[in-house]
């Protein structure tokens, strides 16, 4: 099976990157519209981390990953 996360990576007000993760993010997601979300979400300043408000953007980036499971439970 495959999976699909967008991660946005913000910096705190630490200096520290802090990272908001949402599953399956749609296929033909663009720069554009990522950096407008991300931009959204400080304006807002709708997330907080432990170590601070989030206070700029630090990058983002889709994560796939394949899990193969095995059937060996009886």
């Amino acid at each position: 099976m495959l999976t699909r996360r967008l991660e946005l990576q913000f910096f705190n007000e630490a200096g520290t990157r802090a990272t908001i993760g949402l599953d399956d993010p749609k296929e033909d997601l663009t720069d554009v519209e990522v950096r407008n979300a991300m931009e959204s979400i400080l304006a807002e300043d709708v997330f907080t981390s432990p170590r601070g408000d989030l206070v700029a953007i630090a990058g983002a980036r889709i994560v796939a990953r394949e899990v193969t499971e095995f059937s060996v439970a009886e």
